[in-house]
């Protein structure tokens, strides 16, 4: 198979592929966009060697992509991200130990892929949980605040009626977890770039044009928005 039949055939892949599962975020913009340093993400994404008394070794990731030859990740991949995330606001949680949590949590409750379930939120969230406990030694006191953080993290995705992922509302610094779900984003919107909610425009887009000297009442013109809304926008791109 020549080259041009095997990108034909990529591209092909790639389109089949569902809007939410489709390589499309570089590693900089998906950590940028959830608020993870690139060197963290870049670990998840792609594993990591590690020394040992025999040698180096190397940890698979925990994050996998949908493509195994193109660097992109996709949305979905930006949820597990965002949830891992809560493992490293209180706890500096070892990303071995999170494997192995994981791990078991896929063979005790058969489910793949945890960190996209929204069964994170019952009994299985419970059991990954506990498993961490035993591997790092969080204490109980530990494990009800990784339990709260995890919560606040669910919280900020949005799920379809089969509780599959379907929008995600970044964590905006000055804001936190408590913060209005104002910036959104969702692979069907935008082209997955953030944007604000029931509006469509992107966050960067009236940035821009604010700092290009608009004003405020050529925004509310445009697109109906509020103060709030370009507010959001604001501190969402400032934050990066």
């Amino acid at each position: 198979m020549g080259d041009e039949e095997l990108y034909l055939k990529r591209t092909m892949d790639i389109e089949g592929l569902d809007p939410h599962a489709r390589p499309r975020y570089s590693l900089a913009q998906s950590a940028r966009y959830v608020r993870i340093s690139p060197a963290t993400l870049r670990s998840w994404v792609m594993g990591r060697t590690y020394p040992t008394a025999g040698g180096s070794r190397y940890f698979e990731p925990l994050i996998l992509r949908p493509v195994p030859d193109d660097p992109r990740l996709s949305f979905s991949n930006l949820v597990e991200a965002h949830v891992l995330r809560s493992l490293r606001a209180r706890h500096e949680v070892p990303m071995s130990a999170v494997r192995t949590a994981l791990d078991y949590a896929e063979s005790e409750l058969e489910i793949e892929r945890l960190l996209l379930s929204d069964e994170l939120r019952t009994a299985a969230g419970t059991v990954f949980l506990e498993r961490l406990d035993q591997l790092i030694d969080l204490g109980r006191s530990g494990q009800i605040v990784l339990k709260e953080l995890l919560q606040a993290h669910l919280q900020r995705i949005e799920r379809d009626i089969e509780g599959a992922p379907m929008r995600l509302f970044p964590v905006i610094g000055p804001r936190g977890l408590a913060g209005p779900k104002i910036v959104g984003i969702d692979p069907r919107v935008s082209f997955g770039r953030p944007y604000i909610v029931g509006k469509g425009v992107r966050t960067s887009t009236i940035v821009e044009r604010l700092d290009a000297g608009e004003s405020r009442e050529d925004l509310t013109a445009d697109y109906r928005l509020d103060d709030a809304e370009i507010e959001e926008a604001i501190l969402y791109e400032r934050a990066a």
